[in-house]
This record gives structure tokens, sequence and C-alpha cells, in this order.
């Protein structure tokens, strides 16, 4: 089917999707490097995602650095989600090759996007480790939760992957883009981020519905019984990052926390985490828009559950 061009119900298509892609490609090197360089005398993370002012116990210097080591650990997240996307993506298009033009270069496209965004991300972190003394883990390592989230049914990732894209533009849409207090090349890299992942959001979407054609109600309230449990997998992990994000932020400010404002920093953050990594991504109109469209009934079971993670 040479030079087909496939549409979804939700009105987006390939040619399209690959035509506006190939115009807002951009470079690495044009984004950072050389002059352009962090400013660590600003925040990297709005506030509604970092969520460091509730904190009363926190200078306005304390804040500053979490919210830096919040920055560090938000591309670090998303590195380490690409790492699953990229060969999802590969193993979706690789059987069906001859059918569709369009499909096929739509998302050959889109892997290499993601491809250049995991190498973006760890070009941050060598300009981030380079001006920040402290070094700040981050869960993984990302080939064994690869390992774990693609053992799931494909339809539970390919709904996984597609609120990650649509979490992706609520953040800079929402939150960073009218923000003119955080750094200006962190707010760079989240600009450019968000635009390759504009046209990852509506591919995954074609991506969901090819996957989903076809199944009954119970198979598809299977699929989503794969998505919760990668989301509660995913939820585990950002608990120990509320952790590993506390010993970094006590190492970088030599300030020992006290039991109870231990206490306190790990439940605003955890639910801070919650929010920017599952909630912001559930609520998604959207999201929810597609998984409407398979069945009422399980987009009705994910809003009564997104309460948890907002």
């Amino acid at each position: 089917m040479l030079g087909t061009q496939t549409i979804g119900t939700q009105g987006y298509d390939f040619r399209e999707t690959l035509v506006v892609s190939q115009k807002v490609n951009w470079r690495i090197e044009d984004i950072i490097g050389g002059d352009k360089t962090l400013d660590f005398d600003k925040p990297f993370m709005p506030e509604s995602l970092a969520r460091v002012n509730e904190m009363d116990f926190l200078t306005v210097g304390e804040k500053r650095v979490l919210n830096q080591i919040k920055g560090h650990t938000y591309l670090q997240i998303f590195g380490l989600v690409e790492e699953f996307i990229l060969p999802f993506v590969l193993d979706h298009v690789r059987p069906s090759l001859d059918d569709d033009d369009y499909r096929v270069r739509a998302f050959l496209q889109f892997a290499g996007e993601e491809a250049k965004h995991i190498q973006l991300f760890k070009r941050f972190t060598e300009e981030f480790h380079n001006n920040f003394a402290t070094e700040c883990a981050v869960i993984g390592p990302p080939s064994e939760v690869a390992k774990a989230v693609l053992a799931h049914q494909p339809l539970g990732v390919a709904l996984a992957i597609l609120l990650i894209e649509w979490m992706s533009q609520s953040h800079y849409i929402g939150s960073i883009k009218d923000d003119q207090q955080l750094d200006p090349l962190f707010k760079s890299l989240l600009k450019n981020h968000w635009m390759e992942e504009a046209q990852h959001a509506k591919l995954d979407t074609l991506m969901v519905e090819a996957l989903a054609d076809g199944m009954s109600e119970a198979e598809i309230e299977k699929a989503v019984d794969e998505f919760l449990a990668i989301g509660g997998f995913l939820d585990e992990g950002l608990k120990q990052q509320t952790i590993f994000d506390l010993e970094a932020f006590e190492r970088a400010t030599g300030r020992k926390l006290s039991d109870a404002e231990r206490e306190e920093f790990t439940r605003v953050q955890h639910q801070a985490n919650r929010w920017t990594y599952l909630g912001s991504g559930m609520t998604h109109p959207k999201f929810l828009g597609t998984l409407g469209s398979l069945s009422a009934a399980q987009r009705k079971r994910i809003e009564d559950v997104a309460p948890v993670f907002c």
C-alpha cells in the first residue's frame, strides 16, 4: 500500500505527524553545550511539579537546591521510560514494514527522536554534574525497568506509554511554558522535548487503537489490569526515588533533617512524584478520551483510581 495515509478515530494520521516531526526536528548541540549552560541561581522545575514551597522548614536556598535535584530527577526519569518506549515502538512497527509507507516512516521517526532524547538527557546529566558537586541517585537500571514493563501485555504497555506522552504535554503547556522564573536553558530543553513529544502522543494514540482493534470488553479490561500493574510498579520506584532525592538534598546542603521533617519531606515529595509521573497523565483529557473510546467502563475505572495520584 505504497504511500497510503492511515487516519485513526481521534483524527490523527501518519502522514501529518511525519510532516510536522520533520519540521520541528532539532539537534542536541543547538540546545546544550558551549556557552549554553545551566544557571544554578534559578529553579529548574515549576512549583506545581516540584512542590518544595509547602515544606516550611526549608530555607529559600534549600528549596532552590531541592528544586534543581528534582529537575535532574525529572530528566533522568524521562530518559529511563524512553529506554522501554524505544524498543516497544520498534517491535510494533517491525511486523508490518511493507503495509504503509507513512506509518513505517512516522514510527521510525518516532523511534529516532526517542533515541535522541535519551542522548540529550545524558548530555544534560554531564552538564549538571559539572556544576552540582553532589551525586544524585536515580532508580534503575533502565534495562531492568524496561524488562519489567515490557513483560506486560502489549496494549497495557501502549496505554502506559500514552499516559507518559500526554503527561509531558500537560507539564509543558500547563506549568512550564509561561513560568518566567525557570532557568532559560532547562526551560528550552523541556520546550524542545515537548515539541517532538506532541507528535509522539498522536502516534501512540494510533498505536493503542490498532492494538485494541477487535478486542472484547474482557480483553480490554485485562489490558487495563496490566496498565495498572505497570503504574503500581512505577509508583514503587517513585517511593525509592523520593528517598534518593532526600539523601541527595541532605548531602548537597549539609543539613540533617529531623525525623519529623524527614517524614513530612517523604510524604510531600512522594505525592509530588505521583502527580508528576502518574496522576497528570491519568487525568489528561486526551488520555481519558482514547481510553473511553475503547471502553467507557475502563475510563470510569481509571477516573476512580486517579485521585490517589494527584
